[in-house]
This record gives C-alpha cells, sequence and structure tokens, in this order.
C-alpha cells in the first residue's frame, strides 16, 4: 500500500479504511484516491464549493456514489434535521457515542464517517439520477435549514443540536463527500 494511502487509512479510521479497501477490491473508482481535505463551518462556504464543481466540464472522483448521489445523499441529511430522521440510532448512542464522535470531529475541524453508508431508513439513493435535479434539491434543503425557525429534530447518531452545531455538522459533511470530488478541466 503506497504511503499516502496509508496516512488516509489511518486518518479515517476503520469506517474509511474499509470503504478505501471495497473501492480497491471491486476496481470501482480511479486509480488514485481524490481527497483535498476540505474544510468549512459554514453551508454558505460549502454552497460555494457545490456550484463550482456543479460548474465544472468535468469531475474526477474516488466516491462510491456519483455526483448526483452524493447531492441527494447530502440533500436528505439538512431535509431530515428539519424534518426529522427516520431511524434514529439507540438513546444511549445518541447520548454517549454520537456527541462525542461529533465534538472531535468538531475539534479536528472535519468529519471521518463511512462516505459509502447511507442515512439509516432514508430511501435507496438514485442510480444516475438527474445530476439537475439533484443539485436544486441540495439547494433548496439548504436554503430551507437557512429560513427555518421551527425546532430542530434530533440528529439520528449525535442527538439534540442547537442550529450553530446542526450548521457545522452539515458543512463538514457536505466537506468529507465533495473532498472526493474535483474539477477536472478538459483536454
Amino acid at each position: 500500500m503506497p504511503s499516502s494511502q496509508r496516512r488516509r487509512v489511518l486518518r479515517l479510521g476503520l469506517g474509511g479504511a474499509a470503504a478505501t479497501a471495497g473501492l480497491a477490491a471491486t476496481g470501482c473508482g480511479p486509480a488514485q484516491a481524490v481527497d483535498r481535505a476540505l474544510r468549512w463551518s459554514s453551508l454558505s462556504e460549502a454552497q460555494a464549493e457545490v456550484l463550482r464543481l456543479a460548474r465544472a466540464p468535468q469531475r474526477v472522483s474516488s466516491a462510491r456514489w456519483d455526483w448526483a448521489g452524493t447531492l441527494v445523499h447530502c440533500a436528505q441529511s439538512i431535509e431530515y434535521s428539519m424534518a426529522g430522521y427516520p431511524q434514529p440510532r439507540s438513546a444511549l448512542f445518541r447520548r454517549t457515542v454520537g456527541p462525542a464522535a461529533l465534538a472531535v470531529f468538531a475539534w479536528r475541524g472535519r468529519m471521518a464517517h463511512d462516505l459509502a453508508e447511507p442515512i439509516p431508513g432514508a430511501p435507496a439513493l438514485p442510480v444516475q439520477s438527474d445530476a439537475g435535479a439533484a443539485l436544486a434539491r441540495l439547494e433548496a434543503a439548504i436554503a430551507a435549514f437557512g429560513r427555518w425557525a421551527g425546532p430542530l429534530q434530533p440528529h439520528f447518531a449525535y442527538g439534540t443540536l442547537t442550529r450553530a452545531q446542526y450548521e457545522a455538522a452539515h458543512a463538514m459533511h457536505l466537506a468529507e463527500h465533495l473532498s472526493e470530488f474535483d474539477a477536472q478541466a478538459l483536454a
């Protein structure tokens, strides 16, 4: 294993290692992983990068999900913070492990989770869906979150979060997923 892959495995932990090994075992994704290690604390920062990547003539990616599927997954997470997550982890997990993990992510300024794991109970991501529709859904979710005046629902893993904590969690979530994509100029 090249040293860059070893560092990635160590940095991401077992979930990232499993995802990296899974990509290598199936032959999916490019030979060299894309990990730009993006970091944001606000949804506006994340949205700017989403739009930059959406405008790119081509994207290179090491993600398991395609561009549209990744955008839908990120939109689901934001939508569920307002509507409620379909399948929360146990109350004990949401009071102990989940908040501890989020605290570590906040301290590091970067999330690390299995990038191929869907939100528990969420509908399956569409296969080769319309990227334009997925982008519109994510933009609508971000705008709705910005206008949301109602109570925010407990996160399926992290439990009850303040608005600021949720925005940071959503921004870190987007950063981690979008770190697997980069714009590629046409040759």
